[in-house]
């Protein structure tokens, strides 16, 4: 992988609303696809999810979705992510349709992971079924919403958002999960999705691994996303900004056992 760091392609969305997508071929990946779309009102996306199984985050914006036989109107609270309130989300198994009409300025992003017949419904998590939670202390601490975790019915997909206040570090101390190596670390490829208040900051992200064959320090803007296909990968806030990102992961086994960096362990033990 050349270049982890995924830019929109223009200023302005594509015709469907698209402003940047991965998608395994992309990514040169096995599990995730991402997608980040800016829906006008009353524009509507309509796809199927033949052999993936499909997480709707609203990021920001109101909408009614239906899928697989079931309607949800009206759905979408938040106008801003950095509201920090939970999002609503939509869960789609594999081999179904679905469909999204933007009441409002909608973004949405779609977290996408092989589907593998596991039988589970269509569904929408509400605000009060994601998982909330404060992460680390001090320069370390960031709000957490799990919007799908392991514990949540899904064949692949793990998606959770992150809040990091500026001058923080979140996804620290550096940690990986790039071995298939249970109990002790599991093998998830992940997308951060950013977004960065005000936008005209930006993040630090560095991956890296322990022989350094991966090794890049990158300046993330707002709406834009970082692959990590393996290697150790925190986040930095700069003073001033406050970043939030979306997670996406999958792998061949769902379940999130991570490994961090052994020359940082000392932090935890702090």
């Amino acid at each position: 992988m050349s270049n982890p760091l995924i830019v929109p392609s223009a200023k302005q969305p594509a015709g469907d609303g698209s402003l940047l997508r991965i998608t395994p071929e992309s990514a040169g990946w096995t599990y995730v696809g991402f997608e980040a779309l800016q829906l006008e009102p009353g524009q509507s996306l309509e796809r199927h999810t033949g052999d993936q199984e499909v997480c709707l985050v609203l990021l920001s914006g109101r909408a009614d979705v239906s899928a697989a036989g079931q309607t949800w109107e009206g759905i979408g609270k938040r106008m801003n992510v950095f509201e920090k309130i939970p999002p609503y989300s939509v869960y789609v198994p594999g081999g179904e349709d679905y469909r999204i009409t933007a009441i409002t300025s909608l973004e949405l992003a779609i977290c996408e992971a092989p589907a593998t017949g596991g039988g589970h419904a269509a569904r929408l998590i509400a605000p009060p079924e994601v998982g909330v939670e404060k992460r680390g202390s001090g320069s370390t601490e960031r709000l957490v919403h799990n919007i799908l975790p392991e514990q949540e019915p899904a064949d692949s997909l793990l998606v959770v958002e992150v809040f990091t206040p500026e001058g923080n570090w979140s996804s620290y101390p550096p940690h990986k999960h790039d071995r298939d190596a249970l109990p002790q670390e599991s093998l998830l490829e992940e997308t951060y999705y950013f977004r960065v208040d005000p936008p005209q900051g930006f993040a630090v992200q560095r991956v890296y691994t322990d022989d350094r064959s991966l090794d890049e320090t990158l300046a993330v803007g707002d709406r834009q996303a970082v692959m990590v296909p393996r290697g150790y990968h925190p986040v930095g806030a700069p003073a001033g900004y406050e970043v939030y990102y979306l997670n996406v992961m999958a792998g061949p086994r769902r379940t999130w056992k991570f490994y961090n960096d052994p020359d940082h362990e000392w932090l935890v033990r702090k």
